[in-house]
């Protein structure tokens, strides 16, 4: 009969199996299951309603895009009538429901017009050129009182630096417009006219009398990405505030002792700095503040000197990114702080990124949105970094394109997210909601001493803040309370699994 007790003979089987847990154990417990399935789920179904929602019909959506109609025609008389077909075309445009409920037209003059395109407060502008009823009355062969110009046309100029999608919606609810507005001209030109219209050459011409021709206004630098450098920047820019402020967090919290260090097989704990919330976060936010300032400056020195983007103001376009990433990074390292790491990533993602990437306006433009979306789109950081950037890359850096809009709203987040971050974590701190406790602090230093003093090559470093005596329990509790060593795991909504 052997001589071991029962004691010796746990030991003895512990020491063979230092990890008794299995898989297969784990798998059964419900608390494992219940996290990843049902915010996972959440996350992608919103997501989903994101990004689908913003772009599966922005035809439908479409409303208030900004296009304006500037009529030069001066008209023309035959006879004792005067025949204005240019006014009578522009009042047709606003008049028809598929284009009117589309398109926010204003009737301007020409300067105004250039003006507000260079700004990219418009999209096109629909241009009705002097002469243009004494062209189609000549072609028709009526006798118009004056010289026509040649073959009546209409310009669309087109706004790519506003944003070529947007462009892409305004020109295909004009053109459909203006070409019906064209056989209804000829149809009316042709009764008018009724002697004329045996004539092969002039049935032709009234079939469709207007040609209907694009220009693009200030085309873009060869080097823009076809107009989307300034969305793909402002892109950029957001993930150097939302991943520094991801980096930050987690590595200040592992240096503090708080968080792990895992590379490949190596894992590492160091032992908790006692410091208070407060003073962790404002560890974060100044790390944060250099952190954004190198990864903005990368970022435009690898794209404007490595690839050739074209970058006008590269300086200025430097400070925007800096205090925008900045804004984001203190977003993003307060949710964590309040929030914990878990659920702050995962709002950070949806606020930041997904959110602003729906309703940012970078490929199809804000008016094409659904409602909410649109009205999202008016406190995302996203869409105010882009018109930031649009407006240095695209406008000249002009105050009025979205320059003096993008400053005012990133330091109106900065200051948002600090005075949130102060109110909620120093009051953690008053009401003593610590991450770790001091009597805690003091025990896990002591054991981690302890360890330290024993013989690490004849022990398993996992167990290194745990109780010398408790080393036969389970390695999940290697952080509860040293009294509680002989508890089970019930603690995890399951039966014991050790």
């Amino acid at each position: 009969m052997s001589s071991d007790s029962p004691a010796q003979a746990g030991r003895s089987k512990a020491a063979e199996r230092p990890f008794p847990v299995r898989a297969r154990d784990l798998l059964r417990v419900r608390a494992f299951w219940i996290f990843p399935v049902i915010v996972g789920s959440i996350v992608l179904v919103v997501m989903t309603a994101f990004y689908i929602g913003s772009v599966v019909d922005p035809l439908g959506h479409l409303h208030g895009l900004p296009v304006a109609v500037v009529n030069q025609d001066q008209g023309a008389v035959v006879g004792t009538q005067r025949i204005d077909i240019g006014a009578r075309v522009q009042a047709g445009l606003s008049q028809t429901p598929a284009v009117a409920d589309r398109l926010g037209l204003k009737d301007t003059t020409l300067r105004a017009a250039e003006q507000a395109m260079d700004r990219g407060a418009d999209y096109a502008t629909v241009l009705i050129p002097p002469g243009f009823t004494a062209s189609l009355l000549d072609l028709a062969g009526a006798s118009a009182g004056g010289s026509g110009v040649g073959r009546p046309q209409i310009v669309i100029l087109t706004n790519v630096r506003a944003g070529t999608e947007g462009v892409s919606l305004a020109t295909g609810v004009l053109q459909p417009a203006l070409a019906a507005a064209s056989r209804q001209i000829g149809r009316e030109l042709a009764a008018m006219l009724p002697a004329r219209s045996s004539n092969p050459l002039t049935s032709a011409f009234l079939a469709d009398p207007v040609t209907v021709t694009t220009v693009q206004y200030r085309p873009l630098p060869s080097h823009a990405a076809l107009g989307l450098s300034a969305f793909y920047t402002a892109l950029l820019i957001l993930m150097c505030g939302f991943l520094g402020g991801i980096v930050v967090n987690s590595s200040v919290d592992a240096a503090l002792g708080y968080a792990t260090t895992e590379i490949g097989p190596r894992w590492r704990q160091r032992r908790p700095v006692p410091i208070n919330r407060w003073q962790t976060l404002i560890l974060k936010w100044a790390i944060a503040a250099v952190l954004t300032a190198v990864l903005t400056g990368l970022m435009l020195l690898v794209a404007g000197g490595v690839f050739g983007m074209d970058a006008p103001h590269a300086g200025l376009l430097w400070l925007l990114a800096w205090l925008a990433a900045g804004s984001v990074a203190t977003g993003t390292i307060v949710l964590f702080a309040v929030l914990g790491a878990s659920i702050g990533q995962l709002l950070a993602m949806l606020l930041f990124v997904y959110a602003g990437l729906a309703s940012a306006g970078g490929t199809v433009p804000v008016q094409a949105l659904p409602t909410f979306l649109r009205w999202l789109s008016q406190i995302e950081p996203l869409r105010q970094i882009l018109a930031g950037t649009r407006a240095i890359l695209y406008f000249d850096a002009r105050a009025d394109a979205g320059l003096t809009r993008a400053v005012t709203t990133a330091a109106a987040g900065l200051v948002f997210w600090l005075v949130v971050g102060a109110v909620a974590v120093r009051w953690y701190d008053r009401k003593r909601f610590n991450r770790m406790e001091p009597e805690l602090l003091e025990y896990v230093h002591a054991s981690a001493q302890a360890y330290q003093d024993r013989d690490a090559g004849h022990h398993d470093p996992a167990q290194a803040h745990q109780d010398p005596d408790a080393g036969h329990h389970d390695s999940a509790q290697a952080h509860q309370d040293p009294n509680a060593g002989s508890q089970g795991s019930e603690g995890i909504d399951g039966p014991s699994v050790t």
